[in-house]
């Protein structure tokens, strides 16, 4: 069985990804990874390349600035490094630079691929969502955050990524696939209060409008230098898990503080009963999947 793990990356160093951590943490699984960069970033290249393993295979894109609406860019990238995966891999592993597999997954990961990799009906693999928010403690609990996503898909040359490279589709067609006992650790949202105002406005301009239209990003991101955790959080929970050991130092290293009220619930009544529902049930009423879970 061969894996392929890709991920896409542009200004990991500037808006501090933990791309290090992404990557290392998917390495042991798989046989071959291929890094896309953008050519006209900072000095991401430079980062990819402390990573000593030769696995790495660095590949060079330049992103279109003129996609600048829904995220597409990110689509249209994923695919470009998916065209790099050779024709004898089985599966494709797909990792972005703020996700990170905690080590304890692994054999859970590779169990299942190995069992699915010959059945023609399992076209990927679902993984479950842990989303950290402003600091390494906190986790997102609400309907607003993405409870899964496949990570894992078959080597089949009519997959793509969809959208903005939040999931896959043959065409129109929802992928079917199954549940692997596994969570992706989301660090998208942990970062210190300048460095996440400075990776929203950085971001925004894949997602809402042309070339130079400062006016719609500045809209879409907080007015301030800092960006305000409290203000924009619905529901959190403590994390009492363990990390992942490849963020053991970004953990420590981390140089900010952040005390967040977990009692606060910012729900309208509907919004209440839902998240009341799902943590009573375990199920997600009228949420939206970009796959079909098969049996």
């Amino acid at each position: 069985m061969k894996i392929t793990g890709i991920n896409i990356i542009k200004n990991a160093v500037k808006n501090d990804y933990p791309i290090i951590e992404a990557i290392t943490s998917i390495l042991p699984m798989v046989d071959e990874m291929i890094v896309s960069i953008d050519r006209g970033g900072d000095e991401t290249e430079a980062l990819i390349k402390t990573i000593v393993s030769e696995k790495i295979k660095i590949v060079y894109s330049t992103w279109d600035k003129n996609l600048r609406k829904g995220g597409k860019v990110y689509a249209v990238e994923t695919n470009k490094a998916l065209a790099h995966v050779s024709p004898d891999t089985d599966w494709v592993f797909y990792i972005q630079g703020d996700e990170v597999i905690h080590e304890k997954y692994h054999t859970a990961i590779l169990d299942a691929a190995n069992k699915y990799r010959t059945n023609d009906k399992v076209q990927g693999l679902l993984f479950k969502y842990l989303h950290f928010y402003a600091s390494y403690d906190y986790v997102g609990d609400s309907r607003k955050w993405y409870d899964y996503e496949v990570r894992m898909i078959k080597n089949d040359r009519r997959i793509a990524s969809y959208k903005d490279a939040q999931g896959f589709r043959i065409g129109n067609k929802k992928l079917d696939v199954v549940l692997v006992n596994a969570e992706v650790y989301h660090y998208g949202w942990v970062k210190s209060p300048e460095l996440m105002r400075r990776k929203q406005l950085d971001t925004a301009k894949y997602y809402h409008g042309g070339l130079g239209n400062e006016s719609i990003i500045n809209s879409a991101v907080v007015k301030v230098n800092l960006f305000d955790f409290e203000e924009k959080f619905d529901s959190l929970r403590k994390f009492t898990g363990i990390h992942p050991t490849v963020m053991k130092q970004r953990i420590e290293d981390k140089n900010w503080q952040i005390a967040l009220d977990l009692s606060k619930k910012r729900f309208s009544l509907k919004e209440r009963f839902l998240f009341w529902f799902e943590k009573k049930t375990g199920k997600r009423l009228f949420g939206f999947s970009n796959y079909r879970l098969i049996k």
